[in-house]
């Protein structure tokens, strides 16, 4: 059906093109793209044999120039953006410069500030109305499918929402001391930012992992759960009417936390340079360099995740709650795809995204967050494509 660039040459873009080659009725031919050319080639050489044609290329995500003659050059449809989230920007840029689609995993973070918004990415609504493109934001699994799975509860489970807890659980086992399931700098800044939530028309913020819970989770059990920001509240408290609470809530062992904490103790956690022997570096850099690349965790990851929302609001005049979440197994993503689960469930809905629009079932322009549009082939597909979904009509709620 046709072309898509895929920039990004980590876990999740491996993820994402073999997706896109199982599919070659709608992706024809990828282009991937990286810093780093080798990544793209290892990548292209695991692939399956498949009738999708796959070339790569070199290209700084940073350098708007760059992002464009490599744009022109191979005039894809849409880019799909799983490179780091401090790029978004110059990717949208270029594809403004271009006239092509656009659809990301994750929201801007600027480099020197570790806070996720949407507002500088949502600036840009009206200048990809004008060039009559489309952006589609945090089509990951949360961002992304937790948001999908809001749009489906409303649409077909309640008449109004008044509480979400989107809870992300993830039971794998690496058999490291200390490793980041995804990219280390983005997921340490994100784990160590103060928390926050959305009640009453208010943002309250907490301090780090100061709010635990624990969760039953369905076939991973009793998980400790804290609450953290995320940067799919910020749209969904916009977009899913009256709604008057919104937490999202993540797993960690005691023994990752102790990790955690004596690098950040001691100043690894760090953004602020710091001069050694004459030059400046980031200690969080420095630590990123010499963690395991979550790349590298597949093979030895075993266990599952369980990613989901919990909803509490009236339908048909009465109260009603319900559970909506996937699991998914790290070996059996491994052995389809050559990545572990965290990977699995960020590769496969980004396919779906850029999939619906491809086909244009989601297609307008402008700057759009994924709970915008009907949430039904999404949850079809992902039943189709990897990812089923269960539901509960009876959970145990959250205090």
């Amino acid at each position: 059906m046709g072309k898509v660039l895929i920039i990004g040459a980590g876990g999740v873009s491996n993820v994402v093109v073999h997706k896109c080659c199982q599919n070659p009725d709608v992706f024809s031919e990828i282009c991937l793209a990286s810093r780093t050319l080798a990544k793209c080639e290892a990548i292209k050489n695991s692939l399956p044999p498949a009738k999708t044609i796959v070339r790569t290329a070199q290209v700084d995500a940073d350098n708007v120039a760059e992002l464009t003659a490599l744009i022109n050059d191979f005039q894809p449809v849409m880019v799909i953006n799983v490179a780091l989230p401090y790029q978004d920007l110059s990717i949208m840029e270029a594809c403004l410069a271009t006239g092509v689609h656009y659809l990301d995993t994750a929201n801007y973070e600027p480099p020197d500030v570790p806070k996720f918004e949407y507002k500088w990415q949502w600036a840009y609504h009206d200048r990809f109305v004008r060039a009559g493109i489309m952006a589609l934001l945090g089509s990951g699994f949360d961002p992304g499918v937790t948001s999908v799975f809001c749009a489906h509860a409303l649409k077909h489970h309640f008449d109004s929402i008044e509480t979400i807890d989107i809870l992300d659980a993830n039971a794998g086992d690496h058999g490291y001391p200390f490793a980041t399931n995804f990219n280390p700098e983005i997921n340490i800044r994100e784990i160590t930012a103060k928390g926050s939530y959305y009640e009453d028309g208010q943002w309250i913020e907490t301090e780090p992992l100061a709010v635990k819970r624990t969760y039953d989770f369905p076939e991973i059990g009793v998980k400790d759960i804290y609450l953290l920001h995320h940067e799919e509240l910020e749209s969904l408290a916009l977009n899913i009417p009256g709604v008057r609470r919104i937490r999202f809530w993540m797993t960690f062992s005691e023994k990752y936390l102790t990790h955690l904490r004596v690098l950040e103790n001691v100043g690894m956690t760090s953004i602020e340079p710091i001069l050694f022997e004459g030059r400046p570096i980031v200690p969080l850099h420095f630590l990123k360099a010499v963690l395991p690349d979550p790349a590298s965790l597949g093979p030895r990851t075993k266990g599952k995740t369980n990613i989901g929302c919990i909803f509490r609001g009236i339908k048909d005049g009465r109260p009603k709650t319900y559970y909506v979440y996937n699991v998914c197994d790290h070996e059996a993503a491994y052995a389809e795809v050559g990545s572990q689960a965290i990977s699995y469930t960020t590769g496969v809905p980004a396919m779906i995204g850029a999939m619906l629009m491809m086909k244009g079932i989601w297609m307008k322009p402008g700057v759009h967050n994924i709970e915008t549009f009907d949430p039904d082939p999404f949850m079809d597909a992902l039943n189709r494509h990897g990812l089923p979904w269960q539901e509960s009509f009876a959970p145990v709620l959250l205090d």
